[in-house]
């Protein structure tokens, strides 16, 4: 991705506020058919998780373009300077990764095998990204856009899965560059069926696809004899796998990225009974299907379940060894693996992490005009304790607290809601099981308000868009925005009332009493097991008051005499 797609004149100057983090093997996607969804939509969801990534909403109008008009290509993982290529003679307006068609993109780097990395091009993954939603309307003309420009001006990145969707239609697109000094790319694209849904995490997952079905199935000429050529495939076109060919399994593969696209299908369709031995990295032939049928259809707010998740009442559970600390954090810090006296482990990726910068639920509506329809549900941060704000396709301006240039990730600023969220993000990792409460309490008033609201903030939007369709893209351009300084500032006053109520590891409750709670006993039990001995208590136990002898109990009086009953009047029988 591009982290500047409106850099669009070749005479804006490149400088340091150019250059972007490193995404790369990093991400989480999920697609979602429309006919998967509880309201007939189609969902893209997306995590964009680096170290040294500010989240932020990317904001592109739409534009007309003279003959001659070039656009700079900047890679985004590095901000270097690519080159330039053609402009068309209009391109659209695009809010963070949806455009005012509805038409949504996002991705994950599976790299692949190391003799395709350097190839020679101009165009990077992210950068593809943002000109497709520039330039096309639907999934499958996003796809040809794609491929028509690695093609004409060479990829410059490695392996990558895009997920593209339109109100109607969900892709997944896996491409691959040639190689140092090679210019172009292999690739190949599905169609989900409808009624399914998918994911994908870093590694390749297209394997067989079929050979004669353009209706749902695209790919490059000679992404099978690119592998015949070198070496790396000898068996019947029918048999070639993609996946297996350019970024064979292996356990890194399974156990840190597979497992997330595990983590949602054995959610979204437990009766599939997918166990963890399809996440673990012990067998690497267990593999996970392309796609799945979900056992009951999808809400925007199931999406966004989908994307919170740290293995949770799994083996691979974050919340459950000693490295939870007392308050089962379900995080761990980098490096993911590690050695210690001579043997080598691993710290499980979850999907929720906390190197997110943003991410999103795209939904897209073909029920609904395209600037209506299209609502980027757009957070930063963690995906656990972010807040997904309703950003609608058609809008003119994002709110300020997530544009563009108001912070870095240097560079901390109250006015962003990059820093805000992650203030409040990291205070919840020092006192997890308590603090979590409170920010999925304040989580779920404002997203459960937002979707309350929906229906009616679309009702009259549709009245003003048959008047005309610019009075309702205003109208959603102020009701986004509102929305985002709502969030902004709640989340502000949230941090504020956490430091206050959780200071020096103190708690307070509800009337203001300041309160020591104790650790779990599972927690002392382990420091006494690591050092009881120095720890153990030697002060004597004050000795206890000796009992008062005991008194002699005097005898019970008598008991009263029992009267006899009297005798019950005899009822004569009725005549």
């Amino acid at each position: 991705m591009n982290r500047f797609p409106s850099t669009l004149l070749t005479a804006l100057p490149l400088t340091a506020v150019l250059v972007a983090p490193v995404v790369a093997d990093a991400c989480t996607s999920m697609l979602v058919t429309k006919g998967a969804t509880t309201d007939g939509s189609t969902f893209i969801t997306y995590a964009a998780d680096a170290h040294e990534l500010y989240g932020e909403l990317y904001y592109t109008p739409a534009r007309r373009h003279a003959a001659g008009a070039m656009r700079d290509v900047v890679e985004w993982d590095s901000g270097k300077f690519l080159g330039r290529i053609k402009q068309p003679a209009s391109t659209y307006s695009v809010v963070g990764n949806m455009n005012e068609h509805q038409l949504s993109i996002s991705e994950s780097t599976f790299t692949g095998r190391k003799e395709l990395e350097g190839p020679s091009g101009l165009i990077d993954y992210g950068s593809l990204i943002y000109i497709a939603l520039e330039r096309a309307k639907t999934a499958r003309e996003a796809i040809q856009v794609m491929t028509d420009l690695v093609a004409e001006y060479g990829y410059a990145s490695t392996g990558e899965t895009f997920s593209i969707a339109d109100p109607k239609e969900a892709w997944l697109l896996e491409m691959i560059g040639k190689g140092e000094g090679q210019k172009g790319a292999v690739w190949v694209a599905r169609k989900l069926p409808d009624g399914y849904i998918s994911a994908h995490a870093n590694q390749s997952r297209i394997r067989q696809f079929p050979l004669n079905d353009s209706a749902t199935t695209l790919y490059a000429p000679d992404v099978i004899t690119f592998a015949r050529a070198k070496g790396w495939y000898t068996g019947a076109d029918k048999d070639f796998s993609f996946a297996d060919t350019y970024h064979p399994l292996d356990f890194g593969g399974q156990r840190f990225s597979e497992a997330r696209v595990w983590s949602i299908f054995r959610r979204a369709a437990p009766s599939l009974q997918l166990g963890v031995e399809y996440a673990d990295g012990a067998d690497t032939t267990k593999r996970l299907p392309l796609w799945v049928k979900p056992d009951k259809k999808v809400s925007v707010q199931d999406a966004m379940a989908l994307m919170r998740d740290h293995y949770e009442g799994t083996p691979l559970d974050m919340s459950k060894d000693v490295g939870a600390g007392p308050y089962a954090v379900p995080y761990r810090w980098r490096p993911m693996t590690w050695d210690v006296d001579g043997k080598s482990y691993v710290h499980e990726r979850a999907i929720s992490t906390q190197q997110t910068g943003f991410s999103f639920v795209a939904q897209m509506r073909s029920s609904l005009p395209d600037a209506i329809g299209g609502v980027l549900w757009f957070g930063v941060d963690d995906t656990f304790t972010t807040v997904y704000t309703p950003m609608y396709a058609g809008i003119r301006q994002v709110p300020k607290n997530f544009a563009q240039g108001v912070a870095s990730r240097g560079d901390f600023s109250w006015d962003s809601s990059f820093w805000v969220f992650n203030w409040v993000s990291n205070q919840a990792y020092g006192r997890w099981s308590d603090m979590i409460v409170d920010v999925q309490k304040a989580q779920g008033d404002l997203e459960g308000q937002f979707l309350a609201d929906q229906a009616n903030v679309e009702s009259v939007a549709q009245v003003l868009y048959k008047r005309t369709p610019e009075q309702a893209r205003q109208y959603l351009t102020e009701y986004s925005m509102q929305q985002g300084d709502k969030v902004h500032a709640r989340w502000r006053k949230l941090g504020e009332q956490m430091l206050v109520k959780y200071i020096d590891g103190n708690v307070r409750d509800a009337t203001g009493k300041v309160g020591h709670p104790r650790y779990p006993d599972a927690w002392y039990r382990r420091i006494a097991a690591d050092n009881g001995k120095m720890l153990e208590s030697h002060e004597k136990p004050e000795p206890k008051p000796a009992a008062a002898p005991a008194q002699p109990v005097p005898p019970a009086p008598p008991a009263a005499p029992v009267q006899p009953a009297a005798p019950k009047p005899t009822v004569a029988p009725a005549p």
